[in-house]
């Protein structure tokens, strides 16, 4: 099959992705259920989702903490999240244990089964089973988290993981949200983990292999890396909406949540909202960006975030 001349590929993403709706996904009714107090119960409750994710702890250590101290008790998140109106709290099992029992039916929390430090180098990225299926049960959570390393020199063992979480989600009506992140070193020598072509394969990965969301991150295009990408992705130049609706369009059936990354400005944070919500996004992941300020400031941040959601 020949492959469509640049100008082509580039004119397709310049059209308006479609955003999933609840009712197009072909799910149990337990999944539906919990989606759907997610997406119209809470949050900006139009259908699109706006999460508050404080997995950081165990992805970067208690560093990330020191830009706001109080920000180092999960009470200012959730606090946060309930005040901010929030769709859901994404965190760990320690924490969800320790800190949910005042926002029992007020915060959705949507629990993250697997994690990993950032002390080994990225070469063979895997993230372990912290937790499980059922434990999300146990806690009245609406959705489970599983990180995913696209490309790592341990994606056996990872895919071998991830169907087995998606079998427990099967069988308990269980949303799933997969962070479809791409690592190792291959990654590093065909582009980089955030070029369009990883970021691109690991959105598609998450619908192949059943997600029902999926966290990205936004695609760079780095004109210094473009001779290391595979064919076509060395010639599609795109600019930033057009890459972030071709990832999207890449997750075809799966939602897609983009997350925030380190702390911007405010108008660089609005842009990037603004950005995949116009281009088919169904919702937001944004956490450093939220919960390194001041709670005030958090605050209206998130303000200004949802009345952008509901006018999405």
């Amino acid at each position: 099959m020949a492959v469509a001349p640049k100008s082509e590929i580039k004119s397709e993403f310049k059209m308006k992705v479609k955003r999933p709706k609840l009712d197009d996904l072909d799910i149990s009714i337990g999944k539906k259920t919990r989606l759907y107090r997610m997406l119209y119960e809470h949050g900006p409750a139009n259908g699109t989702l706006m999460i508050l994710p404080i997995d950081q702890g165990i992805e970067h250590g208690p560093l990330n903490f020191f830009a706001n101290p109080p920000s180092e008790d999960p009470d200012f998140q959730y606090r946060l999240a309930l005040e901010g109106g929030f769709s859901a709290i994404a965190l760990h099992i320690g924490l969800a244990e320790k800190y949910s029992r005042k926002y029992v039916g007020r915060v959705p929390l949507l629990l993250k089964i697997n994690g990993k430090t950032n002390v080994p180098s990225d070469d063979n990225s895997f993230s372990p089973l912290t937790a499980c299926v059922e434990d999300a049960v146990r806690l009245g959570a609406d959705a489970v988290g599983y990180t995913l390393y696209a490309g790592s020199p341990s994606q056996d063992r990872d895919i071998r993981q991830l169907n087995e979480v998606r079998y427990e989600c099967e069988k308990y009506g269980m949303p799933l949200v997969v962070w479809s992140y791409p690592r190792g070193s291959a990654i590093e020598a065909k582009g980089g983990k955030d070029s369009l072509y990883a970021v691109d394969y690991a959105a598609r990965l998450a619908c192949e292999f059943g997600a029902d969301v999926v966290k990205i991150n936004v695609p760079k295009i780095d004109e210094t890396k473009m001779e290391k990408l595979p064919k076509p992705y060395n010639t599609i130049k795109l600019s930033y909406e057009e890459a972030i609706a071709k990832v999207v369009h890449a997750a075809g059936k799966t939602m897609v949540l983009f997350s925030g990354g380190s702390k911007e400005s405010d108008a660089d944070l609005l842009h990037k909202a603004k950005a995949a919500l116009d281009n088919g996004a169904t919702g937001l992941i944004f956490g450093r960006n939220m919960w390194q300020r001041e709670f005030s400031d958090a605050l209206k941040i998130s303000a200004q975030i949802k009345k952008m959601m509901l006018e999405s």
